[in-house]
C-alpha cells in the first residue's frame, strides 16, 4: 500500500498570478494599439504560465510517499529498517520532520511548512506506525499477557 503526501497548494498561487499579470499586460498592449505580434506573444506566454499554474494547483508536487518497505521523501528513497527515529527539529527555514537513519550524517528532512496543516499530524502518526511495524514494535495497551503456566 502506498500513501502520498503532497505540498501545500497555496505555495504555488504565485505562478497563476504571474500568468494572469502577463495576460493583463497583453490586454494593455492591445488597448494601446501595439502590433498584434507583441500582443500575441504576451497572450501566448501568459496563457501558458496561467495553465501551468492551474495544473500545479490541481496536482501539487509529491513530498513524501510511504510504502510498505520504504519511504520516498523528495526523491530520496530509504528503507524503513534503515530509519532509527522520527522526530521534529528546528532548522534555519523553520520546523521540520526529521527521519534519522542508521547513518548519523544522513538524516532526511521534511519541512513542515511544505505540508497542509491538517496533514502534519497524520503524517507523523503514519511515520511512527510504519517505523514501529518495520522494527517489530507494538504499542503496549496496559494489559499483561495471559499466563500460560510456564516459568520464565
Amino acid at each position: 500500500m502506498r500513501t502520498t503526501y503532497r505540498m501545500r497548494a497555496g505555495r504555488f498561487l504565485g505562478i497563476l498570478a504571474a500568468g494572469l499579470i502577463i495576460l493583463g499586460v497583453a490586454a494593455l498592449l492591445w488597448a494601446f494599439g501595439l502590433p498584434s505580434v507583441a500582443v500575441s506573444v504576451f497572450v501566448t506566454l501568459g496563457g501558458l504560465i496561467a495553465l501551468a499554474g492551474l495544473w500545479i494547483l490541481a496536482r501539487p508536487p509529491k513530498v513524501a510517499q510511504l510504502r510498505d518497505h520504504d519511504i520516498d521523501v523528495r526523491g530520496v528513497r530509504t528503507a524503513w529498517t534503515d530509519i532509527t527515529e522520527v522526530g521534529r527539529v528546528e532548522t534555519t527555514h523553520g520546523e521540520a520532520i526529521v527521519l534519522r537513519t542508521k547513518h548519523a550524517d544522513q538524516p532526511v528532512l521534511l519541512p513542515v511548512s511544505w505540508l497542509p496543516p491538517k496533514q502534519v499530524g497524520t503524517l507523523e502518526a503514519a511515520l511512527r506506525d510504519k517505523l514501529n511495524a518495520a522494527h517489530g514494535y507494538t504499542i503496549w495497551d496496559g494489559t499483561a499477557a495471559e499466563d500460560n503456566g510456564s516459568a520464565e
